[in-house]
C-alpha cells in the first residue's frame, strides 16, 4: 500500500461526509469522518467516528476513536432527536438546522504528531496540544497540553513526554512543518536518534 499526495485513502466501508484531506492521509475501513478536516499525513484507523474536528498533520489515531461526539438538548424537556430530526416522524415538521449548525461549530482540534489510543473520547471544543498521547478509552473533556500524556475518566495528566525546554524546542523546530522531501531526507534520523540529539542537529 502506498499513499497518494493526491487523494485520500479511503478503506472498505468508511463514510466520508464534508471532509477535506491533505497529502498522504487515510480514513479506516468502517470509520465515519463528517464535516472534519484533516491535515496532511494524518489518519484514523477501523471504526474511528469523527465529527466537527480539524486534524493536525501526522495526528495518528487509533481503532475505536470517538472525536467531537455530539450531545443531546440537556436543557428542554426531552433529550432525543425528534425535536431536531423532526422529519424523521412527520412529513410537516422540519428538521432543526439552528441545533444542527450549534453542534458543527463546536470544534475539536487535534494538534500535530499526536496520538489517541484505542477507544479515546475527545469531546467537543477540546484541543489536544502537539505531540500529546491520550491513552486508550480516555475521556478527554479539557484541553491538552502539548507533549502531555493523558488518561483517565475523565483524563488526567501523567506526564510530560519530555522536558519543558525540549517541548519547545520540538514547538519551534516544527517538523511537522517540513516538505516531503525534507522529511525523507531526515528519515534515518528520524528513525536512529533521540530527541536531544535530532534537536541538536536541526535545530529549534
Amino acid at each position: 500500500m502506498k499513499l497518494s499526495p493526491d487523494k485520500p485513502l479511503i478503506q472498505d466501508g468508511a463514510i466520508v461526509v464534508n471532509s477535506t484531506f491533505g497529502a498522504y492521509c487515510e480514513v479506516g475501513q468502517g470509520a465515519r469522518v463528517l464535516n472534519s478536516d484533516f491535515r496532511d499525513y494524518a489518519y484514523c484507523d477501523r471504526l474511528a467516528d469523527i465529527a466537527n474536528a480539524t486534524i493536525g498533520k501526522f495526528a495518528n489515531i487509533a481503532a475505536m476513536t470517538r472525536i467531537g461526539p455530539t450531545d443531546h438538548p440537556m436543557d428542554q424537556p426531552s433529550l432525543h432527536h425528534f425535536l431536531y430530526r423532526s422529519s424523521y416522524y412527520w412529513d410537516d415538521a422540519p428538521d432543526d438546522q439552528a441545533f444542527f449548525e450549534r453542534r458543527a461549530a463546536r470544534r475539536t482540534l487535534i494538534g500535530p504528531d499526536t496520538w489517541l489510543g484505542h477507544a479515546a473520547i475527545v469531546k467537543p471544543d477540546v484541543v489536544i496540544g502537539p505531540g500529546a498521547v491520550v491513552a486508550s478509552g480516555a475521556v478527554v473533556t479539557k484541553d491538552v497540553a502539548p507533549y502531555m500524556i493523558v488518561a483517565g475518566i475523565p483524563a488526567q495528566p501523567l506526564r510530560s513526554r519530555f522536558t519543558a525546554p525540549i517541548a519547545e524546542r520540538l514547538l519551534a523546530l516544527a517538523w511537522w512543518d517540513w516538505s516531503h522531501q525534507a522529511l525523507r531526507a531526515a528519515l534515518d534520523d528520524f528513525r536512529a536518534m533521540k530527541v536531544e540529539g535530532f534537536l541538536e542537529k536541526y535545530g529549534g
